[in-house]
């Protein structure tokens, strides 16, 4: 959920907008935590909020919220949790448009505009002197599903931009592994980031010398109402490795967010897992990170066995799960969670059938590994993408892929 704000300084028009992402436990859906692995079309995935009016007359519209979480075939499990973070999202606004109002009091509006122009100006400039140092390249990305994401990275030395073209992709799902064009924009972005050795904010001067082409309809840009959840926290590892390689900067990190759920009617819960990143020319990978279109942190083993009826068994780096090569890839790591009631959960992941590819001769990862073992020893393996039934004393053991190895060892 994103909630934005206008920053009025002078007139009755805004002269910015501050906002605030929030990723809610829950926000309703067919599974809790709504990161359901089955769903196939969007209004499975949770209530869907499209420009809706939150505050008004400096007062939250509670019981307009209320009704709106509870609206849709599947509305939202816990909406005092949600209405709790909206709160906590309003009030980062707040506190980021006091200060850029204080910013503007003490240098000046124009100043404070011209900067923010200057910011994004200088992005530009450093992906441009990137450009220059780049080759043509293209690369095949296989899901766990078959499908492909392709692309293909053309220089125009003269004009000092690019052509970043996805053309050959598959065609959009019937699964929720579909991701929104957007969503393909941010990883483009933060690729493009990630190779400009220097301290610069992220910011959209970055692509302005890039031709984006995304064709409609495709893995990477459907049509509603196709399903979506697996776009932004699955697919976009996958368009991030993709451009990676055909860069040739980076093998293939662990290509998952591990998605992991549970939850029953009154509790919800939601994490992702960390593994291993890929090597790259001149360095080993890293084990047990988030890697590249996630940041979230897990939450503390205490606090997590207070709040909910778990407890964590293990959770250790998977040692050897890296690929092989002249510099290895980092490790993946083993998370195994027991269940001391009885809770639905979901697993939402990728990499657990085709393996995170290394580069330049260095070898594959190894994929990843869902399974339970139940109260009385039997071992329920599970797809990549699954929900599952938990009793008490049955255990989830979740191990993450590790990363590509780079260059011939």
């Amino acid at each position: 959920v994103t909630v934005i704000a206008p920053v009025f300084l002078a007139g009755r028009a805004p002269e910015f907008y501050v906002a605030s992402r929030g990723h809610h436990a829950d926000i309703g859906g067919i599974t809790p935590g709504s990161m359901p692995p089955h769903s196939r079309s969007v209004e499975d995935e949770g209530v869907l909020i499209d420009d809706f009016l939150l505050v008004e007359d400096g007062q939250l519209r509670e019981s307009a919220v209320r009704a709106l979480l509870a609206s849709g075939a599947h509305p939202a499990r816990n909406p005092d949790q949600n209405l709790a973070d909206l709160r906590a999202q309003v009030a980062a606004c707040m506190r980021g448009a006091q200060s850029l109002r204080e910013l503007v009091a003490e240098f000046g509006g124009d100043t404070v505009q011209a900067y923010l122009g200057h910011v994004q100006a200088h992005a530009e400039d450093c992906v441009r002197r990137l450009l220059d140092r780049v080759q043509d390249g293209e690369a095949v990305c296989e899901m766990d599903d078959g499908a492909l994401i392709r692309v293909a990275i053309t220089v125009d030395r003269q004009h000092r931009s690019a052509r970043i073209d996805f053309a050959g992709t598959s065609d959009q799902l019937a699964s929720n592994f579909n991701a929104p064009k957007s969503i393909c924009r941010a990883a483009t972005l933060y690729v493009l980031r990630c190779l400009i050795d220097e301290d610069i904010p992220l910011n959209d001067g970055c692509l302005a010398p890039i031709d984006l082409v995304v064709p409609e309809g495709s893995l990477l840009n459907p049509r509603y109402p196709a399903a979506v959840v697996a776009g932004n926290v699955e697919t976009s590892q996958a368009v991030t490795d993709a451009l990676f390689a055909a860069l040739g900067a980076l093998a293939g990190s662990q290509g998952s967010m591990n998605n992991f759920t549970f939850g029953d009617e009154r509790r919800q819960y939601y994490e992702t897992i960390c593994g291993g990143s890929g090597a790259g020319p001149g360095f080993d990978g890293t084990s047990a990170v988030q890697t590249h279109m996630t940041n979230s942190r897990l939450t503390d083993p205490e606090v997590l066995e207070t709040r909910f009826p778990v407890l964590v068994e293990r959770f250790e780096i998977r040692r050897g799960s890296g690929g092989a090569g002249r510099y290895r890839g980092g490790d993946g790591v083993r998370r195994v969670l027991r269940f001391v009631e009885p809770m639905q959960a979901a697993i939402l992941s990728n990499r657990r059938r085709v393996a995170p590819a290394g580069l330049a001769g260095g070898a594959a990862a190894q994929t990843g590994v869902n399974r339970v073992l139940r109260a009385d020893g039997v071992e329920q393996l599970l797809g990549a993408t699954e929900a599952v039934a938990m009793n008490a004393g049955d255990a989830i053991v979740i191990e993450t892929p590790g990363g590509g190895g780079y260059g011939a060892g």
